[in-house]
């Protein structure tokens, strides 16, 4: 059996997974009652744990050199506390259960995209027809959650969640250990790769760009419902979302190139602001769901373009931890922000406000991706090279 075929099995179910998490979360907390502060309460906190929980992870990666055995922990553990999490109605073990999943949950994306872009690169496969099947996992989990949760209840959730963990898990055992950095890992040169400018200026963009988008991913199923939509309707936006995201990593090998990253992800953000500011005026909960396709043009183009430039820029022997750095700044510093403020302009201004706000953060987003890729586009470092 070739090493890729159980890669990308394993991404299609790990991507099941946070397609009932990441996109349902809100709605299963939207069932048990809890006000859009509140949801913005336990989810901004669930990112303060990611950005604990995933530079850890990342860390003790790197250090021991493995992805595949920490994944297989991360795995086992998430699937009890998800289990745990959607069989439970108190608040209180509402945030601790969630608290526990956001911990061993979150962590296995950067590790598993690292894990994605180096057996692609040993092997010579094109990553995009890896990371094809996660976007395809996600969209059809979507779809599945939404049915389920219409049909059979919230609570339907925490069975099927705990299979595909367990399914995941016994997937990933055959799969090779991703290759290990020929060079040592050391304290320097994570400092001086983190204290360069170029480096800095580029987190600080993802940044900026993460942050609607985030927003969205947190309060869409929410704004849906709101419109007089179903959880059924809120699985086939975010199938609409991830499907269309499938077409473009499979093509990943003819629009991705060296060097235009920044332009990319520049693309990308301008799309943002075209589907957020187009969400604020959407009055029937359909045309929203719809809307959702314009996927295709912002996540998958910013967040590819953006592995692939952070692989130029970052030590090779730091390449976990970069990559989980930039999830860290995409899924947890951003989602803080994204939960607390999203959650309270939600509440006491609606939603029509909140995605104004967040289509002229992406204006920002895309002014600043213009200046430095004037700045850095035309830059070829190869960092493994230089250091």
């Amino acid at each position: 059996m070739k090493q890729s075929t159980p890669l990308r099995a394993f991404n299609f179910l790990y991507f099941a997974l946070l397609a009932m998490f990441v996109s349902f979360l809100p709605v299963y907390f939207d069932s048990q009652g809890l006000s859009p502060s509140q949801i913005g309460f336990i989810i901004g906190t669930g990112g303060i744990i990611t950005i604990i929980a995933q530079p850890l992870w990342g860390m003790i990666s790197d250090r021991t050199k493995t992805i595949r055995k920490v994944l297989m922990l991360l795995i086992v553990c998430a699937s009890i506390t998800g289990f745990l999490l959607y069989n439970t109605t108190s608040y209180t073990m509402l945030i601790v259960f969630a608290m526990l999943t956001y911990f061993f949950l979150m962590p296995i994306d950067p590790l598993t995209e690292s894990m994605n872009f180096r057996i692609a690169e040993s092997t010579s496969i094109n990553y995009g027809s890896i990371r094809t099947f996660g976007a395809l996992g996600y969209a059809v989990m979507a779809l599945l959650t939404g049915y389920l949760m219409t049909h059979y209840g919230s609570h339907s959730l925490a069975l099927v969640f705990a299979g595909i963990g367990l399914l995941s898990f016994i997937i990933i055992l055959p799969i090779p250990d991703a290759p290990a950095a020929a060079k040592p890992v050391t304290l320097k040169s994570l400092k001086n790769f983190l204290s360069g400018k170029e480096t800095l200026l580029f987190l600080l963009l993802v940044f900026i760009c993460s942050i609607p988008a985030r927003i969205n991913d947190t309060f869409l199923g929410i704004y849906i419902l709101e419109l007089g939509g179903n959880p059924a309707l809120v699985g086939q936006a975010w199938f609409l979302a991830a499907g269309s995201e499938i077409v473009v990593f499979a093509l990943s090998f003819w629009w991705l190139r060296k060097g235009k990253e920044l332009i990319l992800i520049t693309i990308a953000g301008a799309f943002y602001f075209i589907r957020f500011f187009i969400s604020a005026w959407i009055t029937d909960p359909h045309w929203l769901a719809y809307l959702q396709v314009l996927q295709l043009l912002t996540f998958p183009i910013f967040y590819t373009a953006a592995i692939q430039y952070l692989y130029r820029i970052v030590p090779v022997e730091w390449r976990a931890t970069g990559q989980t750095v930039l999830a860290l700044l995409f899924f947890g510093v951003s989602g803080i922000f994204a939960s607390y403020v999203g959650g309270a302009m939600y509440e006491f201004f609606g939603a029509k406000t909140l995605f104004l706000s967040i289509s002229a953060i992406s204006c920002v987003g895309v002014i600043f991706g213009l200046v430095l890729h004037r700045t850095y586009g035309g830059s070829q470092r190869n960092t493994e090279a230089d250091t």
